[in-house]
């Protein structure tokens, strides 16, 4: 028991790391403009090799993960990922920073797979639900990547903020593997026969949950400035609000998310925070002035928290899989809405207004609240928790 503690302190770490590049990434990316003389379109469509780089990777982690263990995965990747941001810097051209981003993404990708279904087995061995929490070890590591990597980049430049970063992230992940919870009798040579696209069903039902979740998620991240801006009139000082009290709520939340879900499982969990999700997003849909509107995206952000974290549990829990490819597939579906999800919003947005394209968005975490019941698996029923409540708490 005393490893899965450490294990589940270790898994911790790589969310950390993950989110950390993710967002020592972010402001960099305004420097593509006038390094590479290249347009918002142009720019737009190398940020979007991240996402295909990431979901390509996906197909293949699954089968990688059954093989070798989510330890070994995880390990591999955080190690793979941490140069792959200085060579994307360092990179002289488009011709040489394009795969680059894909590695970037495929990297993180995997990674990101490997993680998650290294703490459903830690879940396992605990016998309680571990993943909302992880899963804001992410957030405070995009916020630490973000604000740190943007006061570095100014103070010592581009290629020095990311070498930094690297530094950071490699030491980081050499040291969480020493405590990372190795999967019992897991054995290299052996090579079970994973499917690239599992034939379950259920599988495809919550990488559809995910997507409705993600979809959210990006409509927030990506629109909600420009909503807040364009249609109530909001001063630029304040339309970043939006997102940001959105960020805020769903990382403080996600620390909680788990004593929630360990108190009243995993589907009375979800439907509930889809239900809050979606009262939010109605709320800062029909606001009439900009600080409902923002109370709203606050509101969301409590409930969108502990969406994905408990999807992903319940695929890597689902009976007929393995934790790793039960999780590379609805993690791959869930990155498509990332992906179609700023562009189909703003066509939307443009052809039906913010407040109603807010409006069906809505209506799409209503119906992942109405499907909550999918999600069973989360607690463990189908994926074996050793039942060890007593031991931990």
């Amino acid at each position: 028991m005393d490893a899965a503690r450490r294990g589940r302190w270790a898994v911790a770490a790589l969310f950390f790391v993950n989110g950390f590049v993710m967002g020592a990434w972010a402001p960099q990316i305004p420097l593509f403009l006038p390094r590479y003389q290249i347009t918002e379109t142009v720019l737009g469509l190398l940020i979007l090799l991240i996402g295909l780089g990431a979901v390509g990777a996906m197909l293949f982690a699954g089968k990688l993960i059954a093989a070798y263990g989510s330890r070994r995965m995880a390990v591999l990747f955080g190690i793979l990922l941490s140069p792959t941001l200085p060579m994307v810097i360092a990179a002289p051209n488009l011709l040489l920073v394009a795969p680059c981003l894909v590695l970037l993404g495929a990297t993180l990708g995997c990674m990101d797979v490997a993680m998650n279904a290294n703490a459903v087995e830690v879940e396992r061995r605990l016998g309680r639900a571990i993943m909302s929490s992880s899963h804001g070890f992410w957030s405070v590591g995009g916020f630490a990547g973000g604000a740190i990597g943007g006061l570095a980049l100014a103070r010592f430049g581009a290629l020095e903020q990311a070498l930094g970063v690297a530094l950071i992230s490699l030491v980081t992940v050499l040291v969480a593997a020493r405590f990372l919870w190795r999967e019992p009798g897991m054995v290299a040579v052996v090579t079970p026969k994973v499917a690239v696209f599992p034939k379950i069903p259920a599988l495809y039902i919550l990488g559809a949950m995910a997507l409705f979740s993600m979809i959210s998620e990006g409509s927030v991240l990506d629109w909600a400035a420009l909503y807040l801006s364009k249609t109530l009139a909001t001063v630029p000082a304040r339309s970043g609000l939006g997102f940001a009290f959105f960020a805020g709520t769903m990382a403080a939340m996600r620390f909680v998310g788990d004593r929630l879900r360990n108190r009243y499982g995993a589907v009375a969990t979800l439907r509930v925070s889809g239900v809050v999700g979606a009262a939010g997003l109605l709320i800062a849909a029909a606001a009439p002035v900009d600080s409902m509107a923002l109370a709203g995206f606050a509101l969301a952000g409590l409930g969108v928290a502990n969406m994905v974290p408990i999807l992903f549990s319940a695929a890597g829990n689902h009976p007929g899989t393995s934790a790793g490819s039960g999780i590379a597939t609805v993690t791959m579906i869930g990155y498509c809405g990332i992906l179609l999800a700023p562009s189909a919003i703003g066509l939307a947005a443009e052809t039906i207004g913010y407040r109603v394209t807010y409006g069906v968005i809505a209506l799409l975490l209503v119906a992942v609240a109405a499907a909550s019941a999918r999600a069973s698996a989360a607690d463990g029923s189908a994926g074996g928790m050793s039942g060890a409540f007593n031991d931990i708490r």
